[in-house]
């Protein structure tokens, strides 16, 4: 079986940085207004095809379907995704959960998961799965500890 060895990812003296997720839309507007609702942040748009939702600790980016042609035709394709959850931790999520569920499809209401944290989920306009949740026990609150 193979090592696999870390040192030679990058040249000498690179470092990478993740930087954003970017969500492929079909109705651009709409999916960036769903989570200017989420977050409760103004995106904002440097191309009528491209916006940005910038959070302390992540950047949320959005492209219309459009943009995909740039890349390599067919390699995105909006509300395709059944396999990436995009995650905001809040300090509150029952509260959280209160203020969103009448604007947004609620996928479950607030409940302890496995690992300590207490989740709700709901969908986006394309259909991809938004979960909010706040570290709840011991361990899961030290988990976060420094992130």
């Amino acid at each position: 079986m193979a090592v696999f060895d870390s040192s030679k990812l990058f040249a000498k003296g690179c470092t990478m940085k993740f930087a954003s997720v970017r969500l492929i839309a079909a109705d651009i507007r709409a999916l960036v207004e769903f989570y200017e609702t989420v977050t409760g942040r103004k995106a904002d748009w440097p191309a009528p095809v491209f916006a940005e939702i910038m959070t302390p600790g992540a950047t949320l980016a959005f492209g219309s379907a459009e943009t995909v042609t740039l890349f390599k035709e067919g390699s995105a394709e909006p509300a395709a995704n059944r396999t990436a959850v995009i995650e905001f931790q809040v300090d509150d999520v029952d509260a959280e959960f209160e203020r969103l569920k009448i604007q947004l499809v609620v996928v479950h209401p607030p409940k302890l998961m496995p690992w300590g944290n207490r989740a709700a989920q709901f969908r986006d306009p394309e259909g991809t799965l938004v979960s909010l949740y706040t570290p709840v026990t011991e361990a899961a609150r030290q988990r976060f500890v420094g992130r």
